[in-house]
């Protein structure tokens, strides 16, 4: 018999039988979260229903619907029938943008993929802000410190060893701010929401416990993060993307941090 935690809760519970004996599984959840500008359906995305209001900052500035948080006049989270509406009210000057962007995607995005339902290439190709003069120089003690942090911030995943997380570092190596989510770009999105609500959230660089493809650069860049540090490899078209907008992207090996750009 499973046990389900509820429809807000970001895991459930399932008794299951290990080696014959009966214990509790913690299963991560993934709900249908649809992005309603302004009484205008924009996006379904298939995400972990928490820090739902960091998401919806976060997933507005990537998507260039507003460039920046205090262009959001308020942000609503409903309980449906299947999941969860984020209805979110923007200045009305951002509307003409809205119906461009809605014309070149979808409405449905599946939690493994940030870009699915683009209408074509030219997305991707489109130009990167830059976000400095030169690539941000991060020694590897500094990298090495948040990455040994980074699973001790990590509460979802320690319990169901399912989901990814995303963690704002200062120059120090200290962790300031962590989001997970079952979707690598959706935690991204969180953290980059949930950063861009302070001020105190400047100086510093992104951790994500995933590969670094396309989507987590363009992410980044379009929040002005200067480096992204994965603790997989990226991919060549992230290389590309980063080195067009001067982002320093590096990746933990077993001998210490690569800088691959």
């Amino acid at each position: 018999m499973n046990e389900v935690f509820g429809k807000s809760k970001n895991a459930r519970q399932l008794k299951v039988s290990i080696g014959g004996q009966e214990a509790l599984w913690d299963v991560a959840e993934e709900r249908p979260v649809a992005l309603v500008y302004n009484q205008r359906n924009y996006a379904v995305m298939l995400a972990t229903p928490s820090d739902l209001e960091d998401f919806a900052i976060g997933f507005s500035i990537s998507e260039r619907i507003v460039n920046a948080a205090d262009e959001i006049k308020s942000i609503k989270v409903e309980i449906v029938e299947v999941g969860f509406d984020i209805k979110v009210e923007i200045d009305p000057d951002r509307l003409e943008r809205l119906d461009i962007r809605q014309k070149r995607r979808n409405l449905v995005g599946s939690a493994s993929c940030g870009l699915c339902g683009l209408e074509n290439a030219d997305s991707f190709l489109a130009p990167l802000p830059t976000v400095a003069d030169q690539c941000l120089y991060l020694p590897d003690q500094v990298i090495a410190k948040a990455i040994e942090e980074l699973p001790t911030y990590q509460t979802l995943n320690a319990k169901t060893h399912s989901v990814h997380g995303a963690a704002w570092v200062g120059m120090d190596g200290a962790i300031k701010l962590v989001r997970e989510d079952i979707g690598r770009h959706n935690a991204v999105d969180k953290l980059l929401g949930g950063r861009a609500q302070s001020s105190e959230l400047t100086e510093g660089f992104m951790l994500v416990s995933s590969r670094c493809s396309y989507e987590i650069v363009e992410k980044a860049a379009r929040h002005g993060v200067r480096a992204v540090v994965s603790i997989s490899a990226p991919t060549g078209f992230a290389l590309d993307k980063a080195a067009s907008s001067n982002l320093a992207l590096y990746c933990w090996s077993a001998d210490g941090a690569v800088r691959l750009f």
